[in-house]
């Protein structure tokens, strides 16, 4: 499989029903503490407000925010981060109408309540020590 730039940005335009499927590995061993952040960009631009931040600390934790106004949020915290070290994993949000439900590899792991407009999210971005196989937006449910 063939590896995706990093970071990895796509326009979007989200509804009820919407899901971001990504597909990747984590470049570095857990014990190098690496990172995976997906973000929701109100604008084709990082520096816009964020909708939805989804950092993971692979073997540790998940911390989940947003940005209004140029600020974060009260950010919250997941500890079940179901990623393992040198594995591939499948990550999914799925936009429902009044959260983002994501799963990994198959199990939920966290609700997020929607903090800004659905209607507002015009990118996503995924970044940090990972390589991509695959990004996708699905307008259906899935």
């Amino acid at each position: 499989m063939s590896s995706l730039p990093v970071p990895y940005t796509v326009p979007v335009s989200f509804s009820i029903g919407s899901c971001v499927i990504i597909r990747g590995r984590p470049n570095l061993s857990f014990v190098y503490a690496p990172q995976l952040e997906v973000n929701f960009y109100t604008e084709m631009d990082e520096d816009s407000d964020a909708a939805f931040q989804f950092r993971v600390h692979f073997g540790y934790r998940a911390v989940i925010n947003s940005r209004e106004f140029g600020i974060w949020m009260c950010e919250e915290k997941c500890y079940n981060v179901p990623f393992e070290d040198g594995k591939s994993f499948e990550l999914r949000i799925y936009v429902r109408r009044n959260k983002y439900k994501i799963k990994v590899n198959g199990q939920c792991i966290y609700n997020f309540v929607h903090q800004l407009p659905l209607k507002s999210v015009k990118m996503v971005q995924v970044w940090r020590n990972v390589s991509l196989t695959r990004v996708l937006v699905s307008n259906g449910w899935r």
